[in-house]
């Protein structure tokens, strides 16, 4: 799926955030874990990519499923910057 400069830059960061799931992602932009795994592949370099894959293994915060009741889904003052996509 081809997104806007906008959405890229949107998807980026709500991957980046710890306390947004993945499941917030598949509502919003219909991406799957594995197919934002692809995206982020796509649209970072390198190490860029392997810095956020290690961030996000097993972070409980990123999973509905697995993160405590106390932890709400909120954001960050700079939540909403654009970032530029490949």
């Amino acid at each position: 799926m081809i997104y806007t400069q906008e959405a890229c830059s949107r998807i980026i960061e709500m991957a980046w955030e710890d306390r947004t799931p993945f499941e917030a992602i598949k509502q919003e932009y219909g991406l799957s874990e594995s197919e934002l795994i692809e995206f982020m592949r796509g649209h970072m370099t390198q190490g860029s990519f392997k810095a956020w894959r290690a961030r996000m293994k097993g972070r409980k915060t990123k999973h509905l499923k697995l993160r405590s009741s106390a932890v709400s889904r909120s954001h960050c003052k700079t939540q909403y910057k654009i970032r530029k996509c490949k």
